[in-house]
C-alpha cells in the first residue's frame, strides 16, 4: 500500500521542496487588486510584499475543487493507492471542509483521508513531515490522518506584528484601535492555538515583544507540554519579509536552547495578509520528529 501525501502552500513547502520531499502541494489563491495569483507559483513573497508596499488591496481565497482533484489524480496515477490530504487549518479557511466533501465522493471515497489538524503555516509544514515519516514507515492513510488530528493541540504559535494596518483591513481590530496603537507605537503579540488567530498581549517595543513571545513559549513547554528543556519538541520561527528581525528572535531562543536546531521560514501568505510585513512568529510543536 503506497500512500501519497499531499498538502498546500500555507505549510511553506512549495512545488521544488515537494518534489524533493517526494510529496505533492496545492498552491493557494492570492487575490492582489482583483486579480489571483498563486503563492509559490505565479506569485513570490517578494513580489507579495513589493504589491503590498504599493498599496496594493490583498486577500486570499480557498484553492478551486478542481485544482485540488487534478493534484489528487495526479497522484493516483502516480502509482499511490490512497492519499493524505493535509490543507489549512478549517478554522481559517474552508479549504478544509471543501476537501472532506470531495474526499466522500466517487472515486476518492475510502482512498483521500483529509486531515483537519488546525495547523498552519511551520506547524502545518511539521504535520506534513511527520505524514511522510509515517508514510514511510507503511501506516496507512486512516492511521496517519488519525494520529495529525489527535494532536493537533500539541502546538503553539505567537506572532508579533509590526504594524497594525493590516490587522484594521482584515477586520481583526477596529479602527480607533488601530490607530491610538499607531499613536503609540503598540507591537502587538497575537497567538494559535488551534483553529484561531486572537490577541495575547501588547508591547511597546519589538524587544519587548519578542521577551514576551519567548516567555510565553516557555510556560507553554513547562506547562502544557511538560517539556522545559524541549526535548521531544520542534521549535521554529516564521516571518513575514525580514529575515533579520527572525534572526534576532532566533538567537533569543538559541540561547535559551543552544543545543536545538531552530528553523526560519517564511510565513504563508494566508497569515501575511492579515499581519503585514514585519511579523515575526515563534512555535513549539511536539513531534515524534527531532527536527524538520
Amino acid at each position: 500500500m503506497r500512500t501519497a501525501i499531499i498538502t498546500d502552500s500555507n505549510s511553506g513547502i512549495f512545488e521544488q521542496e515537494a518534489r524533493q520531499l517526494g510529496i505533492y502541494t496545492v498552491p493557494m489563491p492570492v487575490i492582489l487588486d482583483g486579480e489571483t495569483y498563486f503563492e509559490g507559483t505565479t506569485l513570490t513573497h517578494t513580489e507579495f510584499f513589493g504589491r503590498l508596499k504599493q498599496k496594493a488591496q490583498a486577500s486570499t481565497s480557498q484553492p478551486a475543487p478542481a485544482d485540488v482533484i487534478r493534484v489528487w489524480e495526479q497522484a493516483f496515477s502516480d502509482g499511490y493507492d490512497e492519499i493524505v490530504y493535509i490543507p489549512l487549518s478549517s478554522g481559517l479557511s474552508a479549504s478544509c471542509q471543501t476537501a472532506i466533501s470531495l474526499a466522500e465522493e466517487e472515486p476518492f471515497a475510502g482512498r483521500v483521508f483529509v486531515v483537519n489538524n488546525q495547523r498552519i503555516s511551520v506547524t502545518m509544514k511539521l504535520s506534513v513531515y511527520e505524514a511522510k515519516h509515517l508514510a514511510n514507515e507503511r501506516k496507512t492513510g486512516a492511521e496517519i490522518r488519525d494520529y495529525l488530528e489527535q494532536t493537533k493541540f500539541d502546538s503553539t504559535i505567537y506572532i508579533m506584528v509590526d504594524t497594525l494596518e493590516y490587522l484594521k483591513k482584515g477586520g481583526r481590530i477596529t479602527p480607533a484601535a488601530a490607530a491610538i496603537g499607531s499613536l503609540l507605537r503598540l507591537k502587538p503579540v497575537l497567538q494559535i492555538q488551534g483553529e484561531k488567530l486572537d490577541a495575547y498581549a501588547k508591547a511597546r517595543t519589538a524587544k519587548q515583544a519578542r521577551e514576551i513571545m519567548l516567555d510565553a513559549i516557555l510556560s507553554d513547554l513547562n506547562d502544557r507540554f511538560g517539556d522545559p528543556q524541549a526535548k521531544g519538541c520542534v521549535l521554529s520561527l516564521a516571518y513575514t519579509r525580514d529575515l533579520e528581525q527572525a534572526e534576532v528572535m532566533r538567537d533569543m531562543v538559541q540561547e535559551r536552547f543552544p543545543d536545538k536546531k531552530i528553523c526560519i521560514d517564511p510565513l504563508s501568505l494566508v497569515v501575511a495578509c492579515h499581519t503585514g510585513p514585519g511579523a515575526v512568529g515563534i512555535t513549539a510543536t511536539k513531534s515524534l520528529l527531532e527536527e524538520l
